[in-house]
């Protein structure tokens, strides 16, 4: 099998643009293909893949036409495409896709303005985790432990707790220790600090002990 070149998918991207009515002629000054259909102009940009240099080119054709393309191979999948399907709409860049065995051309986005749809569900799980983490543990990035959340420090609170106390009630250790959430943090037990003694009872692990020496200092 002979190895992809970006000039395989100028073919199946002029065909494309030539069942829209289009005019098209490759290597048009810096352009890969150019598209006209009386005044309107439209401009792709050919590559074996998505990058950043990709998204540059895309990005200085914007100076000349609202209307700009870029066009990968088809193959791709799952979250990689997604995300840069999505970042080229946020530039206001459309994406096509050519599929090799038959040339078909796909147009996965078009040009055009970007608004991002803000998730209201997502804006309140950002600020309940900003309240919930006390100080400024990370300082914008990892500590020397890994990336410290509020129920890592809610976690912190009722190990300490047991460390001092030996097993306790939950609901003892949510009073103390103020930590609301106590009872299913211990009977989550997510890092495996915790086991459950009895009913509502929870003890340290040895695990739990050294998470302590490890991440007391959040």
């Amino acid at each position: 099998m002979s190895k992809a070149r970006e000039a395989d998918l100028y073919a199946p991207v002029k065909a494309y643009l030539q069942r829209q009515g289009y005019d098209v002629k490759g290597e048009v000054g810096a352009a890969d293909v150019v598209g006209r259909r009386g005044g309107d102009v439209v401009i792709v940009e050919l590559k074996l893949g998505f990058s950043l240099a990709l998204f540059h080119q895309g990005i200085e054709r914007l100076a000349v036409t609202d209307d700009v393309y870029v066009a990968v191979p088809a193959g791709g999948k799952g979250k990689a495409l997604r995300s840069n399907v999505k970042l080229a709409r946020r530039l206001g860049l459309g994406v096509l896709t050519v599929r090799a065995r038959d040339g078909f051309v796909e147009a996965l986005a078009d040009p055009g303005p970007y608004s991002a749809k803000k998730l209201k569900k997502k804006k309140t799980s950002l600020l309940r985790a900003f309240d919930r983490l006390e100080g400024d543990p990370n300082e914008g990035g990892a500590t020397r432990h890994g990336i410290v959340t509020g129920y890592r420090q809610d976690a912190v609170k009722c190990a300490r707790f047991l460390a001092v106390h030996g097993p306790s009630k939950a609901a003892k250790v949510a009073e103390w220790a103020e930590v609301p959430v106590a009872r299913n943090i211990m009977a989550d037990d997510h890092y495996g600090w915790f086991t459950r003694v009895e009913r509502g009872v929870y003890g340290l692990t040895a695990a739990g002990k050294k998470g302590l020496m490890d991440w007391g200092d959040v």
